[in-house]
């Protein structure tokens, strides 16, 4: 049920930190977090088209009269006050300013008001949060994995992004990243907006998957004839992957992302593959962004849990990435048992890993 006690209790410690009497948020992500709805009609715009707030004892939503109807019956928990103002004599920002009690701070630009970045806020995931993130792996990766079975060496990049999108769609699920490589291009680039190229010998598919403002990262290989490299780099990708995911967990409550990325810069000399991590960003945490943080070498971010994690290294023209909880333990989110699997043992743990398919 929204609001979860759990999140205005991080809020309610907010507000006193910060000496606030209320607190707005207008971004997608921000807003499903606090409501659990979807304040999104236009999806090139970095903000809404309704501002929750909490002023400490009630969370509350302002609208304009077009969207109000809408967001109570489809979006919002039964009850949630919404306070609405007609479009055509304010905007969003303005009826936020005159309705807020002050001082208070938003994710977006009001005037009078400060500003806040709420990624302390959104971590740890709650047991909502968690329930919610397992359903949207398991669609993220049957939508990709489905594809992954349909697609032939003659499918272009671009028909193979269109059916990923289609796909993801068809089961509630947004991809603001659809990334498509043909054999040729994967060996060129780390990142592969599709072009109209044969995939050819084979193929990555690399999607993130939204819902509920959650984020979901996953990739597969798909191989009609690949080289023999393929097999060894994406081995090497696997290993690599497998290592800093068995660290997160081992790391959970003491370490930083900047340990994670020793493991990685480690991991990858193991698999004889140094300096590779210079190529391109390993992941880190995920949930009501894409990237909460990116490991690097002088990261301080914790590692928390419960909480997501991707990890996506690569080797020239090979890639291995999903999406895992860490809480306790590892979970894969983004699997589905169907697509094969490689198994690793990292100090005494088993990870398993997705390798070329299908």
């Amino acid at each position: 049920m929204y609001p979860e006690s759990e999140k205005t209790d991080r809020l309610d410690t907010y507000l006193a930190a910060e000496d606030l009497d209320a607190v707005w948020f207008a971004r997608p992500a921000n807003f499903a977090w606090l409501t659990g709805g979807d304040n999104v009609v236009d999806r090139e715009a970095g903000t809404g088209v309704a501002a929750a707030g909490y002023d400490g004892d009630e969370v509350r939503v302002v609208t304009d009269t077009i969207e109000a109807p809408r967001l109570a019956e489809e979006e919002l928990p039964d009850g949630t006050p919404i306070e609405s103002f007609p479009w055509y004599e304010s905007t969003l920002s303005d009826a936020v300013a005159e309705r807020s009690p002050t001082p208070a701070a938003a994710d977006f630009d009001v005037p009078g008001l400060g500003t806040l970045d709420p990624t302390q806020l959104r971590t740890p995931l709650t047991d909502i949060d968690v329930e919610r993130y397992r359903a949207l792996g398991a669609d993220t990766a049957a939508a990709v994995e489905a594809v992954g079975h349909e697609v032939d060496s003659g499918t272009t990049e671009r028909e193979a992004a269109a059916r990923l999108r289609e796909a993801l769609f068809e089961r509630g699920v947004d991809s603001p990243v659809a990334l498509v490589a043909s054999a040729e291009r994967a060996q060129a680039y780390r990142h592969f907006p599709p072009k109209d190229v044969e995939l050819g010998d084979y193929g990555i598919l690399t999607v993130t998957g939204v819902r509920d403002g959650l984020h979901a990262s996953v990739t597969r290989t798909v191989a009609f004839d690949p080289p023999e490299w393929l097999v060894e780099r994406h081995e090497a990708a696997m290993s690599v992957e497998a290592a800093v995911i068995a660290a997160t967990n081992r790391l959970a409550g003491e370490g930083t992302a900047a340990d994670l990325f020793e493991v990685i810069q480690d991991a990858y000399a193991d698999a004889g593959y140094p300096g590779e991590w210079e190529e391109h960003h390993q992941g880190g945490l995920t949930g009501f962004v894409g990237r909460e943080w990116k490991a690097t070498p002088t990261a301080s971010e914790p590692v928390a849990t419960p909480a997501g994690y991707a990890w996506n290294p690569t080797v020239q023209g090979a890639k291995s990435e999903d999406t895992v909880l860490v809480d306790d333990g590892v979970e894969v989110l983004t699997a589905t048992g169907e697509w094969p699997t490689r198994e690793f043992e990292v100090d005494g743990e088993r990870i398993v890993r997705h390798a070329l398919g299908p």
